[in-house]
Formats: structure tokens, C-alpha cells, sequence
């Protein structure tokens, strides 16, 4: 199979990964195979949707494959990074913008970079081992990949909560702050997924779907709007710190292992995504950050730490009860002829609409 087959079955475009070793990490081959195909889908008559699995039971993507950026940023080498992640969030836009339904089906882990591929979609589907989680700043990075918009629309301040402290969503949990839209046991996948191949009929999903056990999330919105509604991160950290809770003492502990700057930024992006419309602005937020994470941000000393050496202790730029504002500020400062650009925003509906004008009329049916 390889690392990912894309294919055509019946009335469904088919992406399954196909690394499950490497808990079906995404790499940049995979990343620029699925941008193309999406591009070819919208305006192909005979699919009617696209289907998003993967192989193995402990993830459907555990996030990007990091390895290679790290590789290239410590030899000095920016250039790399920056386009692998413009690319990926070309590619996270087509996903939100696509034009017929897509539906994701997501096992074990997602995270990060899973989050971008599974959680854009119409469809998105969870089950009872499913665990979503943006852990980005546990790394140097910001929730990315358009996660940023998703955690901006989370109920309350759930999304900062999610993203300062990389808290693993169940079903129940990503369905109620806006990361997943059905909870389908596991088990029923497999014919759920034959009967779409057939029928091209994403209204199957709703009528497979069921409710979910109870998450944590919705219980805990009371204690997360009253911790984590600071204007800054020293705000959160001021209340956090101050107080006996479980909740907030849980939360510090977390929150200490990750780097000040990236929680920052995560902070302001989040805020700045609530006053603005569309993946776009959201992904364009992010590059602003991503484009500067290896030269200027912690990110390959986060990945050194938790990933090349694995000795779990990083040296982060800053200490976490004292990020300058200003650090944030010119982490997120426009990009000028940097900024991250995208194909015009209706070029793939208008050639999907076309598409659609000439075909048979019994194509649809």
C-alpha cells in the first residue's frame, strides 16, 4: 500500500494512510498526494464525496512527520519548513472548502497535523478509542492547521484550555467543542464505509450515528471560563498559580512542560481567529508564526527534547511567569511578501459548478 492510497471507489473518492508503525504520521509526500487529488475530485461528475481512514487501531494521524524539518532547521536550513508548512495549509483550505461532502473517519489519535486532514470535513466521525488533541505547544509550535479556528469556536474559553494544556478530547468532548460531528462505534466502520463506496450517500452517516458517553469537557466549562479567560498568558497563569483546585493545579503542572512563547501566541491567534471569518484568515495566522518557529521560535529545541533526544527537558526561551508581550507581538507580526497565499478562493466551486452543468442528468442520481 505504501504510505497512503488514494484511489477512486463507486461514487467515493477513497484517502486511507497507511503507516500505522509511525501512527500514520503525515509526511510531505502524503501532504502534496492528498492536495492533488482533492483538486482533481471537485470537479470529477463521478464522485459524489470523500471518504478520510486509516490503517491500524491506534491512530488515524498522529500529526506531521516532524523529523525532517528538525533535520533541515538545525543545519540552517528555513526555507524547507516554511514551504512544507504553506503546502500543508493549501492543503487543510481544501479540505474546509471542498464542495462535496468529506467524511473522516478517526480511530486512536489525532492530533496536530491529523486534526487538519480529519477535522475540516462534513462528516467527521469518532468512536470510542478516538483521542483528538492539539499538543503543539508542547513542541514549540501553535495549534496549527486551521485548529486554530476550531479552538476560536470552541464553546467558552474551551479552546484556550485545549491548546495551553494539549487535553485529549474523547468522542463526547470533541463533538461538543466542535472537533467531530457523530459518534459511531468502531465496530460498524467497515459497512458504513462499503455502503458510502456505493452509494456516494453521506446521509448514511447521520443515521449510523449514535450519542456518545458523557465527556469532561461540558463539565468542566465552569471551572475553564473562570481559569483561562485572561487577556495574556501571565493572566492565566496568575490564577492558576494562585489557586488549591485540582483543575488549576492539574492544569500548571501541564502547562509548565510547555514553551511560554508558543502558549502566547496560541493565546492571541485563538482571539484574533474570533474576530474573523474563514480558514484562511485562521492558516494565514498560524504561517505568521510557523514561518519564523525554527529560526526565531522553540520549536527544534522542542522537537530535540521530546523527540530526537527524549530526555524531556527543553530550554525554552522564556519562563513561563515571565513572557514579554513583545515576544508574542513579533511572532505574529504581518509577513509582507512572506505571507502565506492560496489559489483564488472560488476557483475549484466555480470549476466544480462547471463540472456539474455538463454532466448527464442521471450522473447524480
Amino acid at each position: 500500500m505504501g504510505d497512503i492510497s488514494i484511489r477512486k471507489v463507486g461514487a467515493v473518492g477513497r484517502i486511507t494512510l497507511g503507516r500505522p508503525k509511525a501512527l500514520n504520521a503525515m509526511t510531505y509526500a502524503m501532504c502534496r498526494a492528498i492536495a492533488a487529488a482533492l483538486k482533481q475530485w471537485a470537479t470529477d461528475p463521478q464522485l459524489r464525496m470523500v471518504v478520510c481512514d486509516a490503517q491500524g487501531t491506534r491512530a488515524f494521524c498522529a500529526g506531521g512527520d516532524v523529523t525532517e524539518l528538525y533535520e533541515t532547521g538545525t543545519r540552517g536550513d528555513f526555507a524547507y519548513g516554511r514551504q512544507f508548512w504553506a503546502d500543508e495549509y493549501r492543503m487543510n483550505a481544501l479540505l474546509y472548502e471542498f464542495p462535496k461532502p468529506v467524511a473522516s473517519f478517526m480511530q486512536g489519535f489525532t492530533m496536530g497535523g491529523g486534526v487538519g486532514l480529519g477535522c475540516h470535513g462534513s462528516h467527521r466521525v469518532v468512536g470510542d478509542s478516538s483521542r483528538i488533541a492539539m499538543p503543539e505547544c508542547a513542541i514549540g509550535l501553535v495549534p496549527d492547521v486551521g485548529g486554530s479556528q476550531l479552538l476560536a469556536r470552541a464553546p467558552g474559553r474551551a479552546g484556550e484550555y485545549i491548546a495551553l494544556t494539549a487535553t485529549r478530547l474523547t468522542a463526547a468532548d470533541a463533538m461538543f467543542t466542535g472537533f467531530a460531528d457523530y459518534y459511531i462505534p468502531e465496530s460498524l466502520w467497515p459497512d458504513l464505509i462499503a455502503q458510502l463506496e456505493a452509494t456516494g450517500d453521506a446521509d448514511q452517516i447521520a443515521r449510523a450515528a449514535q450519542a456518545p458517553a458523557k465527556g469532561q469537557i461540558e463539565a468542566q466549562l465552569e471551572a475553564i471560563n473562570a481559569f483561562f479567560g485572561g487577556e495574556t498568558l501571565g493572566d492565566i497563569v496568575r490564577l492558576l498559580s494562585t489557586s488549591t483546585e485540582d483543575f488549576a493545579t492539574q492544569a500548571m503542572a501541564v502547562m509548565g512542560r510547555h514553551a511560554p512563547l508558543s502558549m502566547g501566541c496560541a493565546l492571541e491567534i485563538i482571539r484574533r481567529n474570533r474576530a474573523t471569518q474563514g480558514i484562511r484568515a485562521a492558516l494565514g495566522q498560524e504561517y505568521r508564526f510557523t514561518w519564523r518557529a525554527l529560526e526565531h521560535g522553540d520549536f527544534l529545541e522542542g522537537v530535540r527534547a521530546q523527540i530526537i533526544d527524549k530526555d524531556r527537558k527543553p530550554h525554552w526561551r522564556h519562563r513561563l511567569e515571565a513572557l514579554p508581550q513583545i515576544a508574542v507581538i513579533r511572532m505574529l507580526m504581518p509577513l509582507g511578501q512572506n505571507a502565506l497565499t492560496f489559489e483564488p478562493p472560488e476557483s475549484i466551486q466555480r470549476a466544480s459548478a462547471a463540472a456539474r452543468s455538463s454532466e448527464p442528468p442521471e450522473a447524480d442520481a
